[in-house]
């Protein structure tokens, strides 16, 4: 059997494939226009750099210096005097204390002139008077212990109580000088002294009478 000869391609049936020099002038372009749009994506991100450098934090300072530095601040908004002299100065704080002392004279006067309007408006009433009451001496009965001093006698008051907690009948005794000026009393009547005023060191009674006589 014979072999039947193949067919060449025509322009028809061939595929549609550009020229060689047609490719590369497309590549060409394809990488210019890629390399402009690099060009052009770099460009904003070059312009971005200096908004993100002014959007860093402002510059930390340690408290020392920050103190410092406000209180330079602070002495520069403070107007600075003119230098005087010495003699100037202590003139205007003369004319100072002058100052004060009108203005505490004129507070005192009008304290004083309120205060006498309220005592005459307002009389504060007088104090009631103190009646005087005789005072009541004390009365004491007792034993004559000793009479050996010149008139003077030691008298025993003899007290019986009975203990507020436990109720037992308590019995005491004190003895004070009294004075005898007639030296009518002796050891173990029974007296009755009364109180006095201070007649000597430690004398503060005197005798009344001699109730009964020691047998």
């Amino acid at each position: 059997m014979a072999e039947e000869p193949e067919e060449t391609p025509t322009d028809e049936t061939a595929p549609d494939t550009p020229p060689e020099g047609e490719a590369a002038a497309e590549v060409q372009a394809d990488a210019s226009v890629s390399g402009a749009d690099s060009s052009a994506d770099a460009a904003p991100a070059a312009d971005d750099a200096p908004a993100a450098t002014a959007s860093a934090p402002a510059e930390t300072l340690p408290p020392k210096e920050r103190r410092r530095r406000e209180r330079a601040a602070k002495a520069a908004a403070v107007p600075t005097r003119p230098q005087t002299s010495p003699e100037e100065r202590q003139a205007e704080r003369e004319a100072e204390r002058a100052r004060k002392a009108r203005i505490r004279s004129q507070n005192r006067k009008r304290m004083r002139d309120k205060a006498r309007t309220q005592r005459t408006e307002t009389p504060e009433p007088l104090a009631p008077r103190r009646e005087q009451h005789p005072g009541q001496q004390k009365t004491r009965q007792g034993i004559v212990v000793s009479d050996k001093a010149t008139k003077t006698i030691v008298v025993r008051i003899d007290v019986t109580r009975r203990h507020r907690s436990y109720g037992k009948v308590v019995r005491t005794s004190t003895t004070l000088h009294a004075h005898d000026e007639r030296e009518d009393a002796h050891i173990g009547d029974t007296v009755v002294v009364r109180e006095s005023r201070p007649l000597s060191r430690t004398k503060r009674w005197r005798l009344i009478e001699v109730v009964e006589r020691a047998k």
